[in-house]
C-alpha cells in the first residue's frame, strides 16, 4: 500500500498553562508542535471522542499504524452535516496549521469523501473541509454549520481531488482566526485546492471524519502559537440524538 512519506517518531505533545500557553513567536515558522500522533498501538485512540464509538477502530495494516473509520455511522447530527466525527484528546486551538495523512478506502464515486474538522464547538457549530472527487455546492469544499444546515464557504472548485486505490494522502489544512482564511493543500502542492474566509468561529477543537464514507488516518501534526484545554466533553448524551 503506497504511503507518503516515512512516518516520524511518535509524539503526543499537549502544551498547556491554566488556560492556554504563552505565545512563543509571531513568527508561524517557529510555531511549536503541539499535538502529534501515529497510531502506533490501540491506546493511541485513549481520549478521543467520536460520534458513534463503534464506527471506528485502531488499524495496523501494512505496517501503517491508524485511526479507521469502519463506514458511515446511524449519527443523525441536529443540523444537515457529517455522520462521523473523530475529534482529538483535549485541546483547543485558534490560528494553527495542521498536517495528516489520509487513506479513503469507500468505493468511487463522486461524493467520495473524508472530511478534517475545525473550530469544533458543538454539534451545531463548527467548520469542516470536505475533500471529494467531484466539486459542487455539497462537495469539495469548506462548510460551516452554525445552528443550521451545513452552508459552503467558497466558489464551487474547477475539479476535485483523486483518491485513487490503496494511496495515502498528506494534507495541510491552515487557519488564521483573524483574517478568517482556511487553506487546504493536497500531497504538498504548492498551490492549495480549497481556499476560504469566515470569522464566525475562533478557538475550537480539531478532527477527522465522513460524511457518508469509510478511510484511515495516520500521522497527525498540528503546530499553533497557542493551545488551551477542551473543558467539556464534546458528544454528550444530550448533544446526540
Amino acid at each position: 500500500m503506497e504511503r507518503l512519506g516515512a512516518p516520524l517518531a511518535l509524539l503526543a505533545i499537549i502544551s498547556w498553562g491554566c488556560t492556554a500557553t504563552e505565545e512563543s513567536s509571531s513568527s508561524e515558522e517557529a510555531w511549536p508542535l503541539v499535538y502529534s500522533q501515529d497510531f502506533e498501538a490501540p491506546t493511541s485512540l485513549a481520549g478521543y471522542e467520536f460520534t458513534r464509538p463503534e464506527s471506528w477502530t485502531w488499524t495496523d495494516s501494512d505496517g501503517v499504524g491508524s485511526l479507521e473509520l469502519l463506514g458511515k455511522s446511524d449519527y443523525e447530527p441536529p443540523h444537515r452535516s457529517p455522520h462521523s466525527i473523530a475529534l482529538i484528546p483535549a485541546i483547543t486551538v485558534a490560528d494553527f496549521d495542521l498536517e495528516v495523512e489520509l487513506l479513503q478506502t469507500g468505493h468511487n464515486y463522486d461524493h467520495r469523501d473524508m472530511c478534517l474538522f475545525f473550530g469544533f464547538q458543538s454539534p451545531a457549530r463548527y467548520y469542516y473541509v470536505h475533500l471529494a472527487t467531484s466539486p459542487d455546492e455539497n462537495a469539495h469544499n469548506v462548510f460551516k454549520v452554525h445552528d443550521a444546515p451545513r452552508t459552503n464557504l467558497a466558489e464551487v472548485a474547477s475539479e476535485g481531488i483523486d483518491w485513487g486505490e490503496n494511496t495515502w494522502h498528506r494534507v495541510r489544512l491552515e487557519r488564521r482566526v483573524e483574517p478568517g482564511t482556511v487553506r487546504v493543500f493536497w500531497d504538498d502542492g504548492a498551490e492549495p485546492v480549497l481556499e476560504a474566509s469566515d470569522i464566525d468561529f475562533d478557538w475550537g477543537r480539531l478532527g477527522f471524519g465522513s460524511f457518508d464514507d469509510s478511510g484511515r488516518v495516520t500521522a497527525i501534526r498540528v503546530r499553533a502559537p497557542r493551545v488551551s484545554e477542551a473543558a467539556t466533553s464534546a458528544f454528550t448524551p444530550e448533544s446526540i440524538p
